[in-house]
């Protein structure tokens, strides 16, 4: 496969191996609020953004709805070094930009600035960005482009679409959340849900209860996770994951946890909100990121300064 036109690697950062490490791709546009550079982008054309970011090469960018979750990532890996100072198993974030090097040097300036440990910088000008995923063994990838996300999911990548908000940044340690159905699990009880109504799925659910449930699109990234979380006690932990969904405890509990358990995936807290608005918990939580396929429940969390990010 072809390298992307130009990987500027970062000679300040300790490089990863890609075989081990937790490898996490953002664009420009998932970590900086670039909303104004794309506006000028879309309504002036590209000669007029690049001769923007080129004037302003030495301005840094505004932090984006993904800034908070790669600096607490950071901080996992400090962590993690200073408990083992050898181990590989680290969090390597990339950015992925469709600007050329050129109009680039103001990303690169910006995460210098608030001192991101950024590996490589991708700049490539093809359509579709994502071909490149696979390559460089990314497990995650967080995009403020719709096409993008959808293109990297069917290229079987953990993925999801973040959008632009004003967010408080949240203290350590990393706190993720993650809904149920379509995210960590498949979709496979909602299409009952779809087809037969809220009876249907009960039943489908209780005759299932012993069947662990299908993986969804971020259970590897889920599993990842869950692996570092385990080099830690659970009081010393820089890492919290959480298990927010629509499902009631009583009926539709049970299987997930067993499926979890089958998993082997140790989830610090899991709230079963029978239908309920995520929002109230999740700025109870205050995670640094949030995945769900509903847009209504991203509404909710953003409504409450959420980091948030839908799987579609």
């Amino acid at each position: 496969m072809a390298e992307p036109e130009s990987t500027i690697i970062n000679t300040n950062v300790k490089q990863k191996d890609p075989s081990e490490a937790l490898v996490i791709a953002v664009t420009t546009r998932a970590i900086f609020n670039l909303e104004e550079e794309h506006k000028l982008y879309m309504e002036k054309g590209k000669e007029e953004y690049i001769r923007h970011q080129q004037a302003n090469q030495d301005k840094p960018l505004p932090p984006g709805t993904a800034f908070a979750f790669i600096q607490a990532v950071q901080y996992v890996n400090e962590k993690i070094l200073e408990s083992n100072p050898a181990e590989k198993d680290l969090f390597d974030i990339l950015v992925l930009s469709n600007n050329s090097p050129e109009s680039g040097m103001r990303i690169i300036n910006s995460t210098k600035h608030y001192g991101l440990e950024i590996s490589k910088f991708c700049f490539v000008s093809d359509e579709d960005s994502t071909q490149y995923l696979k390559s460089h063994r990314v497990k995650l990838f967080l995009s403020a482009d719709r096409t993008d996300v959808c293109n990297a999911l069917r290229r079987g990548v953990s993925s999801a679409l973040v959008f632009q908000q004003e967010v408080q940044a949240p203290s350590t340690p990393l706190r993720v959340v993650f809904d149920g159905d379509s995210v960590l699990f498949s979709d496979e009880t909602d299409q009952v849900f779809r087809e037969q109504g809220l009876e249907g799925a009960l039943q489908y659910e209780r005759e299932m209860e012993a069947v662990p449930m299908g993986e969804g699109p971020l259970k590897a990234f889920a599993m990842h996770l869950g692996k570092m979380r385990k080099k830690f006690s659970q009081e010393k932990s820089p890492i919290r994951t959480y298990l927010v969904t629509a499902r009631s405890g009583r009926d539709m509990g049970i299987r997930a946890i067993k499926t979890l358990r089958e998993w082997g995936l140790a989830i610090d807290e899991a709230f079963f909100m029978d239908g309920a608005p995520k929002g109230p918990i999740l700025a109870q939580i205050q995670p640094h990121i949030f995945f769900d396929d509903g847009l209504h429940n991203i509404q909710g969390a953003r409504d409450v300064g959420v980091p948030s990010a839908w799987v579609p």
